[in-house]
């Protein structure tokens, strides 16, 4: 028995070994990913569908070149389904525009309450130029850094806090209205705004959810992501920005999708991740824009660093099936 436990290890220490192992845990995440409704744990492996997408494509193909067939099949076998779950996001995207419509631009970014740079944040913001800008994780402190935001856009609306959960809306466009709503039980604020393009009205939501930290932070995520199609329901066209903490793999994301009828704007523009840009073996898409179906996304980008752990998010658009309100 000893002889064969040490025969195990060794084995198992040789890089054919470890990179079997590897390629089991891969599979083994891959079926958690499925189970995440039922487990906020579980839940947490449905975020890296690319890492084992590459990583099972990967091992399978090298064994391959060992002979090792059967376990080179299986490899390749869970690589499938994590490509079935990524491959939409490249396709089913529209960006043809009638002749005249107008394109806007949109922007989100979690500045990072402690970690971001003042005035990388404003070159960002100023060679993007969007004329609807959502900014996260803003405290007083950022309010006063960001100061000059109030001239290049002086319709805003901000609900600036000391921990993670600041928010802020700032546009070039007057805002008919604007409201805080406190969505789900988590006590954090997501703002409700219709803006005025000069070519119809536009209602904008802005929310950040908790991160699903553990269990108590994952049903707060839930709840408030579960409670968002209530405050998605406007015969205006309609965008919603914001760090969902979830990815668009993930159960939660594609029931609010199913729920509101809103589009994820990733969709034709592939794999865009945004998070945590310190680490790119871990990257993926938590910031999102999602958007009603009178809209077209003509083009969607990542934006530059700015020494947050988020990447900004960057996105043209135009309403094109307007409801005939001013």
């Amino acid at each position: 028995m000893k002889k064969e436990s040490s025969n195990f290890f060794r084995l198992s220490a040789q890089p054919w070994g470890l990179l079997t192992v590897a390629g089991v845990l891969a599979c083994a995440a891959t079926l958690f990913g499925f189970l995440g409704r039922f487990s906020w744990l579980l839940d947490l492996f449905s975020h890296f569908r690319i890492q084992y997408l590459i990583s099972l494509s990967i091992l399978g193909t090298l064994l391959l070149t060992t002979r090792r067939r059967k376990t080179a099949a299986i490899f390749l076998g869970f690589a499938c389904p994590n490509l079935l779950l990524v491959l939409p996001l490249y396709f089913g995207g529209r960006n043809t525009l009638p002749q005249g419509v107008l394109v806007r631009r949109a922007m989100l970014l979690n500045v990072n309450t402690r970690l971001g740079d003042a005035e990388r944040v404003k070159r960002a913001i100023r060679d993007a130029d969007p004329d609807i800008l959502v900014l996260e994780e803003i405290s007083s402190q950022w309010m006063a850094d960001l100061k000059c935001l109030t001239k290049s856009h002086p319709y805003h609306f901000t609900q600036p806090r000391e921990d993670n959960f600041g928010i802020g809306l700032f546009s070039k466009f007057p805002l008919v209205e604007s409201e805080v709503a406190y969505i789900g039980s988590a006590g954090v604020p997501s703002i409700l705004a219709t803006v005025n393009t000069g070519q119809t009205n536009l209602r904008v939501i802005a929310t950040h959810p908790l991160p699903p930290k553990g269990r108590d932070y994952s049903r707060w995520r839930n709840e408030q992501l579960d409670q968002l199609p209530d405050y998605a329901q406007s015969p205006l066209p309609l965008i919603l920005l914001g760090d969902l903490n979830v990815t668009p793999w993930n159960h939660h994301f594609r029931r609010l999708l199913s729920r509101t009828g809103l589009t994820d704007s990733s969709k034709g523009h592939g794999v865009q991740p945004t998070w945590p840009n310190y680490n790119p073996l871990l990257l993926i898409p938590i910031d999102h824009c999602l958007h009603s179906p009178g809209i077209v996304i003509v083009d969607k980008e990542i934006g530059a660093d700015v020494a947050s752990d988020h990447y900004p998010v960057i996105v043209d658009f135009a309403i094109v099936n307007e409801p005939g309100l001013k």
